[in-house]
């Protein structure tokens, strides 16, 4: 767990770091991503798009890994 916060935290300092950079030099985010052809609003429906299309199939996974999880947590010699 502290690896992931780890991770997380590092990430999220080198992209403020790289943000504050790029914002001295007046660079913004919708100056990249029209170079790459996209605009804020296009970027935002297809994050929506990726939502709508990931919600269902993780809740329709979860039907199956979370009771066989729980069956092999409860089965497992104990450990010690």
């Amino acid at each position: 767990m502290y690896q992931l916060l780890s991770t997380i935290f590092k990430l999220s300092f080198f992209s403020l770091l790289l943000g504050a950079g790029l914002s001295a030099v007046n660079i913004s985010a919708a100056d990249l991503l029209a170079q790459v052809g996209l605009t804020p609003e296009r970027m935002w429906e297809l994050v929506q798009i990726g939502i709508n299309w990931a919600v269902p199939n993780i809740l329709l996974g979860s039907l199956i890994v979370v009771p066989v999880w729980i069956v092999i947590y409860l089965f497992r010699p104990p450990s010690g």
